[in-house]
């Protein structure tokens, strides 16, 4: 399937508000990820949808600390992006943890079998919650939580991860369905050194 259904809107017929943020990450980038002009046809839903990505993914930014390392987030979106079959966010998000975690192989391994890849018991432990929360939510209980204890989360860390999750099947699943494709840039992003 592809974009057509849902053509990407014009960057210049965008809200003012909704322009200056895609503008910064282009910035950022240096190319606009699809999914920040995919949901700007709704104006009002990427307002909210962006709002607690960036709660999520960014926590210091509304003055919040939290126990996960910003690869160890994008480690989460990854790998329960891939049991969603989110080819959108699996290589997006890919790029981005190969980028945080300073490792080019970690995302496919963590994307194809978490169990097998090459992170620490603290990252698997984490894992094995999220995927418990994205597969079987209803069946998580105080053993779950006791697994992450004897890594060190609390359950301040454990909501960040089940949020993290849930947050990410919801957009798993509009990428899914709308055919929004990744960016060519996403492909090479962490796995070779930048020439100098």
């Amino acid at each position: 399937m592809s974009q057509d259904r849902y053509p990407l809107p014009d960057l210049n017929t965008l809200p003012e508000d909704i322009r200056a943020k895609v503008m910064e990450v282009q910035e950022k980038a240096g190319f606009v990820p699809n999914v920040f002009l995919a949901f700007a046809r709704r104006p009002a839903e990427w307002r909210a949808f962006f709002a607690y990505h960036d709660a999520l993914m960014t926590p210091e930014a509304v003055g919040r600390a939290s126990g996960l390392s910003k690869g160890d987030r994008e480690m989460i979106v990854t790998t329960t992006s891939a049991a969603n079959q989110c080819l959108y966010c699996v290589v997006a998000h890919g790029a981005i943890l190969r980028i945080y975690e300073k490792k080019p192989l970690v995302a496919d391994q963590v994307a194809v079998n978490y169990r097998k890849a090459d992170i620490t018991p603290r990252q698997r432990a984490m894992l094995d919650f999220a995927m418990k929360v994205c597969l079987a939510s209803h069946q998580i209980d105080d053993s779950d939580f006791e697994a992450l204890h004897a890594h060190g989360f609390n359950d301040e860390d454990a909501w960040d991860i089940a949020a993290i999750t849930a947050f990410f099947g919801l957009s798993n699943r509009m990428a899914s369905f709308s055919g929004m494709m990744p960016n060519p840039e996403f492909y090479l992003m962490g796995r070779v050194a930048k020439q100098k």
